[in-house]
């Protein structure tokens, strides 16, 4: 019987990772996608821009 009880967490986790894994790829794409790359790329645009300044300020 301890076997069995050494055998259970990891197949728990197993279990687990293979679900949020699934969900994970389920989630990609979709309706929300271009809402999710927009708010990426304004963050992303950001940062650039306040690169760009302290470029300006340093030269």
């Amino acid at each position: 019987m301890d076997y069995v009880s050494a055998l259970v967490p990891p197949v728990v986790m197993a279990v687990f990772f293979v679900g949020v894994i699934r969900v994970i790829v389920k989630t990609q794409g979709g309706a929300n996608k271009a809402k999710e790359d927009a708010a990426v790329d304004a963050v992303l645009a950001r940062g650039e821009g306040v690169r760009q300044e302290a470029a300006k300020t340093e030269g």
